[in-house]
Parts: structure tokens; C-alpha cells; sequence
């Protein structure tokens, strides 16, 4: 397998500022939401620069590395849910662009996403109640939750396209 230089050198460069945020979001904990999203951002930026193949095997490090450094191991495990999140739209992605006679392609793209969010999100909410939220919920805090959720993707994946867009286009010029 032939994997040039500088490619190696970016994933590198963006494993370390990965796990940099993963351990930055147990000590700053005001800031925990926006660093795990910023170091799952990386695998995304990642897979646009090179492949599908090379963003799997640094997710799967990010996570693996993420398990040995950061001393939170519950942050390791939702940058693994936000990273896996980001490496299956940017798949699909690439799957929607090779269809010939789709219409309807953001339409397509949008509920893909909607999709996988909720697979990861909602088997969070109701197995794992005890451990995000102590004491009774009752149907309607589930409700609100739920709809928080959604809202909270719209957020996340309006400042990943963002950050694609506007941060990494310019970073990538000075790499």
C-alpha cells in the first residue's frame, strides 16, 4: 500500500489535535460539548483530504488513542458517537454523488442523516437513562429531550459544514 508523505503527516497532525480536544474537553468542562464536536470535525476533514479508507483507520485510532490518554472515558465514548456520525454522512455522501437519476439529492442526503443520528441517539436516551439523566424522567422530559436532540443535530451538522467550508479550506492551504 502507497500512502505519500504528506497525507501521513496530515493525519498526524489532526490525531494529535484530536486527542488534544478529547483531553482538553475533561479539563475545561465548560467547553466539553464544543471540543468533542471540534475533534470529531478532524475525522470529516480527514476523509475530504484523502479517503474513506484512511478516515476509518483514524477514526478507529482516534477512539483506540482517546481509550489510552483521555481520563474520561464517557468523553471518549461521545466523540466515538460523533465522529462515527460524521464518517457515515461524508459516506453517504459520496454514495449520493454516484447516483445517476436522483432528483431529490439534499432531500436524500438530509434524511440519511436524520437516520444515523437517531440511530445513535435514541438507544443512547432510553438504554442508557440512568447514566445521562439521575432520578425519574417522566415522558414529556423524554419528549423535550428527543426534540432537543434534533435540534442539537441541526446545530452540530450546520457548524460541521461550516467549519468544512470556511476553516479547512483555509487551513489546508498552509499544509
Amino acid at each position: 500500500m502507497h500512502v505519500n508523505a504528506k497525507k501521513i503527516a496530515i493525519g498526524g497532525l489532526l490525531l494529535a489535535l484530536t486527542e488534544v480536544c478529547i483531553a482538553l474537553g475533561s479539563v475545561i468542562e465548560t467547553n466539553t460539548l464544543f471540543l468533542l464536536a471540534a475533534a470529531s470535525y478532524f475525522v470529516g476533514f480527514l476523509i475530504r483530504e484523502t479517503d474513506i479508507r484512511t478516515g476509518a483507520v483514524f477514526y478507529a485510532a482516534g477512539v483506540l488513542l482517546g481509550i489510552l490518554i483521555s481520563p474520561n472515558k464517557l468523553y471518549v465514548i461521545s466523540y466515538a458517537a460523533m465522529g462515527f456520525y460524521i464518517f457515515a454522512i461524508e459516506l453517504i455522501w459520496k454514495r449520493i454523488g454516484q447516483l445517476q437519476g436522483e432528483r431529490n439529492r439534499a432531500a436524500l442526503f438530509w434524511g440519511a442523516k436524520y437516520v444515523i443520528f437517531n440511530l445513535l441517539f435514541l438507544p443512547m436516551v432510553f438504554g442508557f437513562r440512568e447514566v445521562f439523566f439521575p432520578g425519574t424522567v417522566t415522558p414529556a422530559m423524554l419528549l423535550g429531550i428527543m426534540a432537543a436532540g434534533q435540534a442539537g443535530l441541526f446545530v452540530y451538522d450546520r457548524a460541521y459544514e461550516y467549519a468544512q467550508a470556511q476553516i479547512w479550506s483555509r487551513m489546508r492551504k498552509i499544509l
